[in-house]
């Protein structure tokens, strides 16, 4: 779900939340199943597609639209970013076939955690800025 904000920098806030929350979703399945003979973890990615849309966006300025045949609408790419979702089968860390590492979950784990939380600090002084400029502070 895209927020009411549709300039570059909120949409790419608004991906990385998205994939970091799925990120942290796949991750908290991957450490639940620690002990499942024959699972294989699986990864979220995101960032590289979030990059390219971002160097897509270069217009400093992108215009609204108000009817279907206007042009210059906000970065299409930007909106189109999804999280993709890989099963990692090509390692296994032990003879049940689980390839599970826990000490590499701990660690992206608590990356995952450290980033959500400063793009959630970026996003809500985004707001901010904005509820200033709005009341006129």
């Amino acid at each position: 779900m895209k927020l009411f904000l549709n300039d570059p920098a909120s949409l790419a806030l608004q991906d990385a939340l998205t994939g970091l929350s799925l990120r942290q979703q796949v991750i908290s399945n991957n450490l639940a199943n620690l002990n499942t003979p024959g699972f294989k973890a699986a990864r979220v990615s995101f960032e590289a597609e979030l990059r390219n849309a971002l160097e897509e966006a270069t217009d400093p300025l992108p215009l609204r639209t108000t009817h279907a045949d206007h042009f210059g609408d906000a970065p299409v790419a930007l909106d189109a970013v999804q999280p993709t979702v890989q099963t990692l089968n090509d390692r296994s860390m032990r003879l049940d076939g689980n390839n599970v590492d826990l000490e590499r979950e701990l660690a992206e784990l608590t990356e995952t955690v450290i980033r959500f939380q400063a793009s959630t600090q970026l996003m809500t002084r985004k707001i901010a800025l904005l509820r200033g400029v709005i009341s006129g502070r």
